[in-house]
């Protein structure tokens, strides 16, 4: 479905992609628009989960504006900027805490999980190249469908490639995999963004809904710094105001 050009696309991902209820490819922040309140004629929306002990659990109020969409998170708690949001997954050099360091296993045992959350959702996706032609660093974002309002923000913050405009130049070095259970599952509710970078791409996990205004100012610097430096020296990419 991605693949009208010729674009290399990890295998994991189309299986990911091939195995979930659904998928729905995304060409604009108009399409994300309409699917942030589950249809452009609702103006009100909850964005829920059920949570394995916990039971259902509503993560975001949105409610469509006159300006626009607004996202008011239920959890006082994810209304700011969590500081020790950040972790390293992989063995490249970096300053920044490792996951295995925090809660002492590896990634990847967290990753298959994660895999297998996503199976088993109605998937939103979309392109985006995070700079400018030839400049940057292109990729793909993975997100629960019902959690549109953030795909929606994360459309605003980068350039979104429509999949019958893919330019020559553009490749998947980026990956970002948004499931938000998993911040009450396996972090204490705690705001959570995974950085795993490999030989061929950057991926990013995010495990919680909270996108920001510095959304792409660290999106950029994040992977036009690695690319330079071979570093993480950044912060979380995902962050957002409360209301």
């Amino acid at each position: 479905m991605l693949i009208n050009k010729k674009i290399e696309v990890p295998d994991e991902l189309i299986e990911l992609l091939n195995s979930c209820k659904s998928c729905t490819v995304f060409d604009t922040v108009d399409e994300l628009n309409a699917v942030a309140t589950n249809g452009a004629e609702n103006n009100y929306y909850e964005v829920k989960y059920d949570i394995p002990g916990k039971g259902e659990f509503t993560e975001a109020v949105v409610h469509r504006v006159k300006n626009g969409i607004s996202a008011n998170y239920t959890e006082p708690y994810m209304r700011r900027r969590d500081p020790d949001t950040m972790l390293i997954s992989d063995d490249l050099p970096t300053d920044k805490e490792v996951f295995k360091e925090r809660f002492g296993y590896e990634f990847d045992k967290l990753k298959l999980e994660t895999f297998e959350w996503l199976k088993n959702q109605d998937l939103a996706v979309f392109l985006y190249f995070a700079g400018r032609e030839n400049i940057g660093v292109g990729g793909i974002a993975v997100c629960p469908a019902n959690a549109g309002f953030f795909a929606m923000g994360l459309g605003m913050l980068q350039v979104m490639i429509p999949t019958s405009d893919i330019p020559d130049y553009f490749k998947l070095d980026s990956v970002i995999y948004v499931a938000p259970t998993f911040r009450h599952t396996h972090f204490n509710g705690k705001q959570i963004v995974v950085h795993n970078r490999t030989e061929t791409r950057h991926e990013i996990f995010s495990y919680n809904l909270y996108p920001g205004p510095s959304a792409k100012k660290r999106s950029l610097r994040s992977f036009a710094h690695e690319r330079r430096t071979g570093r993480v020296d950044y912060s979380p990419l995902f962050y957002c105001s409360g209301g």
